[in-house]
């Protein structure tokens, strides 16, 4: 049986077929968690000193650990990365979407 190979956009999000607004909103969300988490853990911290750190609850630490993306706004993640730390730096470049005229 043969398979067939689709190349990934670079959203994996986009892919799955969510509307490129949405997926670009969830890309840049979990990108975010993801560093925060690699921060976390290269510091060697326990999620109840990040939480206390970050004033937070233990479970809210594990839920981003746990990946629960719908439940972390890049507010709130932008903020967090600042508290350990982490200077948060916004890139904006051209789509390759051209734009519709209306």
């Amino acid at each position: 049986m043969k398979m067939k190979l689709t190349r990934s956009s670079g959203n994996v999000f986009l892919d799955l077929g969510f509307p490129p607004e949405e997926a670009e909103h969830l890309k840049i969300r979990s990108d975010l968690m993801i560093h925060l988490c690699k921060v976390i853990k290269a510091r060697g911290l326990k999620q109840a000193e990040v939480a206390k750190m970050l004033g937070v609850t233990q479970p809210r630490i594990s839920d981003l650990f746990k990946g629960k993306i719908n439940l972390f706004s890049i507010d709130t993640l932008v903020d967090m990365l600042t508290q350990v730390g982490v200077r948060v730096k916004l890139v904006v470049t051209p789509s390759k979407r051209k734009l519709k005229v209306a």
